[in-house]
């Protein structure tokens, strides 16, 4: 049994936001995920989205096959993805749904009005919603670097921000007792996100958990509780690289629990021509740079690629 994990609670509305921004630091160097209340995104609305997120995946397979991803927008059947390439299986056992940067609206695909009327409107609406919350917060990661608030505008990195909405539902799996690794079912099996910041919604049923030591053999997880009307924050693999590896991209997954599961994770990345380098503040003699630059767009498809075994994918 996974022990409980208690993450630090974020509030983006306190006007102390020096105080903010140490927590902000504290939580990102030593678990990488913290919870984030008073964000601007309402509860309402939240509902609403878990509501037509379960519309969509109740269509026949045949009607959401009609919306196969491309270009990383759109359908993603059962065990279409692998998260983590070394398990034994055909595939994470859970289906999603992606769209992407508003502003290519001819990229994103949508199920019809005729059978699911207004659904658009409620994913767009969302959608703005969470990246002024992802936003809002960008700042004060600046600030828990010890860098200006404008940091990541004055990188290039929010002009505009690329914005990923996925829409997740884990079928309801039973499993019997746990034998070895390569026979494991995963809702998600193990990974760290690709990108700059992840803000999670999920419905309250449980299976997140979190690896805190990646290196560490053998690895050590630990449940998430729910808290009610919080995102989930985790910084990505694209933040590890800015920072050196001060803020630490966490290793996460979703195991079954014999009971259906929704979440809806909004990927916060840099503009895909951001140039991604290590922060001179991040970079001392003890501790040398380890990444090399990288165009944000760049990172991002090579690391698609590995996932969805596409190597055409684009983003």
């Amino acid at each position: 049994m996974a022990s409980t994990l208690q993450l630090p609670v974020i509030d983006l509305s306190s006007p102390d936001r020096i105080g903010t921004a140490q927590s902000i630091r504290q939580a990102c160097m030593e678990f990488g995920f913290f919870y984030l209340i008073n964000h601007g995104v309402e509860q309402s609305l939240v509902g609403e989205v878990f509501e037509r997120s379960r519309e969509f995946f109740s269509l026949s397979e045949a009607e959401k096959m009609k919306l196969l991803h491309k270009r990383h927008r759109g359908y993603s059947p059962l065990y279409d993805e692998k998260l983590d390439p070394s398990v034994i299986s055909k595939g994470d056992s859970k289906e999603s749904f992606y769209i992407g940067p508003l502003e290519l609206s001819d990229l994103n695909q949508w199920p019809s009005e005729e059978n699911l009327p207004s659904w658009k409107a409620t994913m767009e609406t969302y959608y703005k919603r969470v990246m002024n919350a992802g936003k809002k917060l960008a700042p004060m990661i600046a600030l828990a670097l010890n860098l200006d608030e404008d940091f990541f505008d004055k990188a290039g990195a929010l002009n505009p921000a690329e914005g990923f909405l996925r829409l997740l539902h884990y079928p309801a799996v039973h499993v019997g007792p746990l034998g070895t690794s390569d026979r494991l079912v995963y809702g998600a099996s193990a990974h760290s996100d690709y990108g700059m910041l992840t803000l999670l919604m999920t419905d309250g049923v449980p299976g997140l958990q979190v690896c805190r030591e990646k290196l560490r053999q053998p690895q050590i997880w630990e449940d998430v509780p729910y808290l009610s009307g919080a995102f989930i924050v985790n910084i990505g693999d694209l933040t590890e690289r800015w920072t050196n590896c001060l803020f630490q991209s966490t290793l996460h997954r979703v195991m079954p629990t014999g009971s259906e599961r929704f979440s809806i994770a909004f990927f916060l990345d840099p503009n895909p021509d951001c140039l991604v380098e290590c922060l001179e503040s991040c970079c001392t003699e003890s501790s040398p740079c380890r990444f090399p630059p990288i165009r944000a767009g760049d990172y991002l498809e090579e690391r698609l690629r590995a996932t969805f075994s596409d190597p055409n994918i684009k983003i």
